[in-house]
């Protein structure tokens, strides 16, 4: 039956800005590890916040209405997490229907094994294990873009040094076509061909676009081969190929998440977010993260509503930065970005200035207390906001006294943040009497206000 809760979960993380991709995603018999795997990979997808999915482990009986589910608009991609007995005529037929009527397919590792002599399916698979394939053993190895300018690859790097199984020798379906977009090195020394080998493919079946790698690789009771799916390159990668064959388009940053772009790498920025630790934080005034309150879920640094545990505050302390960083807050939620905090007073804002987080819409903040502002001070202009449980993108540039705010890539505030406009602006201000703003460098914060906030992709720069 349906596993119905993981798609409630999914939804807190859906941007409403546009309509979710709904996802089924078909699991229930491998000869891999898909009671582990099939939930990481609904994960993979929701933490995008582009797709809405649901978890089948009994696909007889839950792909016989696909066809009309995709017809009635309530289905657009189905995800092969699956290798075991055929479906049945119903189950089959249906699934085949609603791939030819345009419903999106991503075929992941073991289903690549599947319904030996099924021909149609083969040929939607296009690149079978079949009598002759294998791999060498696991291992970390590079997967190379070969077709630059498909949507799935198109600004990707390389996959480097992932840790997976590398099939080698896959068998060509009869009548099946395919683009090959990535291969891999089968190296002799782990046990392979000594040539390259496709590892992402890109078709079509009737009107419906197909994805498959046969990347993906967990064996059972092997924690250490986890790893393959915590990599952030190969997350990124399934979530892109799994857009483009729902909707043929790809929205989805070539950048895994928590990670620099090779441009942001050039320009000497650090990552302060990793999507597993947030060990780069500690608590205000303390030396370890907050024991509550705070935790990392989606490939976030979430709190929690509710959770306590105080703000964040960086190990670093920063002068002159550029700080970009998404942020997802909750309907009528409140948070907030600081810097330059010091030890000074009781909270963080007694001394940083603070990058307004709030939701504009449920909040009805004033104008200086609205998203993107300097909180209390200066309100955001000329701003374009996605609505809560969005993640929105924003960043923070001091240089030279001069103070930048952008939201979604727009600047939004422009004003000083030194010398004696600054000094008049703090005195005209709630935060005359505090230490505030007075100092030339310090730690940054993320602000817990009591409301549910997510923040990730979190890098600074120092200038």
């Amino acid at each position: 039956m349906f596993v119905a809760a993981l798609l409630c979960a999914a939804s807190a993380a859906l941007s409403p800005q546009q309509p979710p991709i709904q996802t089924l995603l078909v699991s229930g018999a491998n000869n891999h590890d898909w009671q582990w795997t099939s939930p990481e990979i609904a994960k993979v997808l929701t933490e995008t916040g582009r797709f809405a999915v649901t978890i089948t482990n009994d696909p007889q009986k839950d792909l016989e209405n696909v066809a009309q589910l995709h017809a009635d608009g309530k289905l657009d991609l189905i995800v092969l997490d699956y290798n075991g007995a055929r479906w049945g005529e119903k189950a089959d037929a249906s699934f085949l229907l609603a791939v030819r009527q345009g419903c999106g397919v991503t075929i992941i590792h073991a289903a690549n094994n599947a319904f030996t002599g099924w021909q149609e399916y083969e040929q939607m698979v296009g690149l079978l294990w079949r009598k002759g394939t294998g791999h060498g053993r696991y291992h970390p190895f590079d997967v190379v873009v070969v077709d630059h300018n498909h949507g799935i690859t198109l600004g990707m790097d390389n996959l480097v040094m992932h840790p997976d199984e590398l099939y080698h020798r896959l068998v060509h379906a009869e009548g099946a076509k395919y683009q090959v977009l990535m291969s891999a090195f089968s190296d002799p020394k782990t046990g392979g061909t000594g040539r390259y080998e496709p590892m992402v493919t890109a078709s079509t079946f009737g009107k419906g676009n197909v994805f498959h790698t046969p990347l993906g690789h967990v064996w059972r009771n092997n924690i250490p081969s986890h790893a393959t799916w915590y990599d952030p390159q190969l997350r990124r990668l399934v979530a892109r190929g799994s857009e483009w064959a729902a909707t043929g388009k790809v929205t989805l940053s070539p950048t895994p998440l928590n990670r620099l772009s090779k441009e942001e790498q050039k320009q000497g920025f650090k990552s302060l977010f990793d999507g597993k630790s947030i060990e780069q934080w500690t608590g205000f005034k303390q030396d370890a993260p907050p024991t509550k309150g705070w935790l990392v879920r989606d490939a976030a640094i979430v709190h929690e509503a509710k959770g306590g545990g105080g703000d964040l505050v960086t190990r670093e302390q920063y002068g002159d930065f550029d700080f970009r960083f998404s942020f997802r807050i909750s309907t009528r939620g409140n948070s907030g970005v600081m810097w330059h905090v010091t030890d000074e007073g009781k909270q963080t804002y007694f001394s940083g200035p603070e990058y307004q987080v709030i939701d504009d819409i449920g909040a009805k903040p004033g104008p200086r207390h609205a998203i993107g502002s300097l909180y209390d001070m200066v309100p955001a202009t000329n701003k374009s906001v996605l609505p809560a449980g969005s993640w929105n993108e924003g960043r923070i540039v001091v240089r030279e006294g001069r103070l930048h705010h952008y939201l979604n890539g727009v600047k939004v505030v422009d004003c000083p943040c030194a010398g004696p406009k600054w000094i008049e602006m703090v005195q005209s201000s709630k935060f005359k009497d505090w230490p505030f703003g007075k100092a030339s460098e310090g730690r940054m914060a993320l602000q817990d206000h009591g409301d549910e906030v997510a923040f990730r992709n979190l890098r600074i720069k120092k200038m």
